[in-house]
């Protein structure tokens, strides 16, 4: 069962690395027994308890990860994100210095 020190739904769970490794090794495990990847994921987050869209996904991220699947991978998102956030600061920056911080909206006539 997920560590849950806060009470609330099941949405508010946070699950360990170690919990998310275990229902994905569970579920490739249970997949090359049967042979098949029908009912898997629903049999594997019944028996943990976990929610059965959230063990999908885990392991499709893993299969991503690990090259298994084609897709981008969570370190190629986490540097995307870093990257667009960097891009976003320099263009407000670049905004904020080519209008002269609004300094030259205001002119003086004598």
């Amino acid at each position: 069962m997920p560590k849950d020190n806060t009470p609330g739904k099941p949405t508010t769970r946070r699950y360990s690395e170690e919990e998310k490794a275990q229902a994905v090794r569970l579920v490739r495990q249970l997949r090359r027994e049967l042979g098949t990847e029908h009912g898997t994921v629903q049999r594997v987050a019944d028996q943990l308890g976990y929610g059965v869209e959230t063990v999908r996904k885990w392991v499709k991220r893993a299969d991503v990860d690990e090259g298994v699947k084609p897709g981008r991978s969570s370190e190629d998102a986490a540097r995307m994100k870093a990257l667009e956030q960097e891009n976003r600061e320099l263009k407000r920056a670049n905004e904020m210095a080519g209008s002269g911080g609004g300094r030259n909206d205001l002119r003086v006539s004598l």
